[in-house]
């Protein structure tokens, strides 16, 4: 088995923002790395809130410098870490506009379902609807 070896971290431009969890960076050698925001699963794009996810990590990072602290690849082939601009990590962030769910699944910061239990509280972006889907949910659904 061939081992890929994965950058610590990545630093770049953003030039380009899939949806509410997924950025293209741009390094110093012109090269384009699709990054998945780790611990985090925002809205699809067909969701409701999917848009507003994606205008709030768009409003966040989009062509701005950032740092990637690189936790993984995933089966996509898609850098997963965490996104820091201006001293702020854009995951977290995302988590406490109300724009994102804790990803259950892959979360390992604790800190991440405090901001998400006060974003709940506070009724913030998808909290507001108590019919709200999870990302996951609404996959295995489409699937199915």
């Amino acid at each position: 088995m061939m081992r890929i070896d994965i950058p610590d971290t990545i630093e770049g431009r953003v030039v380009g923002i899939a949806d509410g969890d997924t950025l293209t960076v741009l390094d110093q050698n012109n090269t384009q790395h699709k990054v998945r925001l780790a611990q985090i699963d925002a809205p699809e794009k067909s969701q409701a809130f999917g848009a507003a996810a994606k205008a709030r990590l768009s409003a966040l990072v989009f062509s701005k410098q950032v740092k990637v602290e690189v936790r993984d690849t995933d089966r996509y082939g898609r850098t997963v870490g965490t996104v820091w601009v201006n001293g702020l990590d854009a995951n977290k962030e995302m988590i406490r506009s109300g724009l994102a769910w804790v990803y259950t699944q892959y979360a390992t910061d604790p800190d991440l379902r405090r901001i998400e239990d006060e974003a709940k509280a506070a009724r913030k972006g998808l909290w507001a609807d108590p019919g709200s889907i999870p990302p996951w949910e609404y996959r295995r659904e489409r699937r199915s």
